[in-house]
């Protein structure tokens, strides 16, 4: 069994022309799945053709989801689209949603949330956009709940507000990640105690993160997954590299070593197998 990284980004990839080489890295490095998360409508229609791709052997799978910092006046229309890819995946002969999904099926809707972080410095603008935010976040969690998919959460600076628009909204808790999970282990009781995940990046192997390591204990390793984030977030020892798919056997092995006091090979099939629970692939 090789390993899953729930959340990537491999548009920058692309981009650089460098995609083949990093896959080809992640192959090598015991990969056996990453996730291309998605972010804005540029980005839906590319992760679906990689997906389709790697149809064969499932190697990439792909979110469809409005990045809270993507989020802008014309949220409304971008947000109106997401719906349609679970919809356009269902094709005659083609599994249907409840079942493992298709290659061209996203896993999930997100990433979506909240960015307190990324928010201008004037006060007025800041109010204005991170009410669009908010906005775009339960537009998104109400099409989460019809649709019955996990949704992929970004919080940055808004952890309450998030688990409150999450409790209103009535998604499904067991359903939910906190994807790049910085929070402490008090607030990883709150997500627990609903039955949310947290997955973790890179951070897990920085020497300051005692208080991440300490809610990725709290979790539990029955409940750990794993992600890079990629290209951001790298874990030691290539911190101040640009990150990718293949470090997350990095992070997987300071976290069997130094957090859970497992062998590898245990941590690589709880996390997996958690993933694809979560996932549903």
């Amino acid at each position: 069994m090789g390993l899953i990284d729930t959340h990537t980004h491999l548009e920058s990839f692309v981009r650089h022309g460098t995609l083949a080489a990093a896959l080809d890295r992640a192959r090598t490095a015991g990969v056996e799945t990453m996730i291309t998360i998605g972010t804005a409508p540029d980005d839906w229609a590319l992760y679906a053709n990689l997906a389709r791709e790697h149809a064969g052997d499932g190697f990439v799978r792909h979110t469809v989801g409005l990045h809270p910092c993507s989020v802008d006046g014309e949220w409304e229309s971008a947000v109106a689209q997401i719906e349609a890819h679970w919809g356009r995946a269902n094709r005659p002969g083609e599994p249907r949603l409840g079942g493992d999904p298709s290659p061209c099926q996203p896993v999930a809707l997100g990433e979506c949330g909240l960015d307190r972080f990324h928010l201008p410095k004037d006060a007025a603008e800041a109010e204005k956009i991170f009410a669009w935010q908010r906005a775009a976040f339960e537009a998104q969690l109400a099409i989460a709940k019809r649709l019955g998919c996990p949704v992929v959460v970004h919080s940055r600076g808004a952890f309450a507000e998030c688990v409150a628009m999450i409790d209103a909204s009535g998604v499904d808790w067991r359903r939910v990640v906190f994807h790049c999970f910085t929070e402490g282990a008090v607030e990883m009781a709150e997500l627990t105690r609903r039955g949310g995940y947290g997955s973790f990046t890179g951070i897990l192997t920085y020497k300051t993160a005692d208080n991440i390591r300490a809610a990725a204990k709290g979790q539990g390793l029955a409940r750990f997954m794993l992600e890079t984030d990629a290209p951001y977030l790298t874990p030691m020892p290539h911190r101040g590299k640009p990150n990718e798919p293949a470090f997350v056997r990095h992070t997987a092995e300071f976290a069997a070593q130094e957090v859970f006091g497992v062998s590898y090979e245990t941590l690589v099939q709880i996390s997996t197998d958690n993933a694809r629970r979560f996932f549903g692939f």
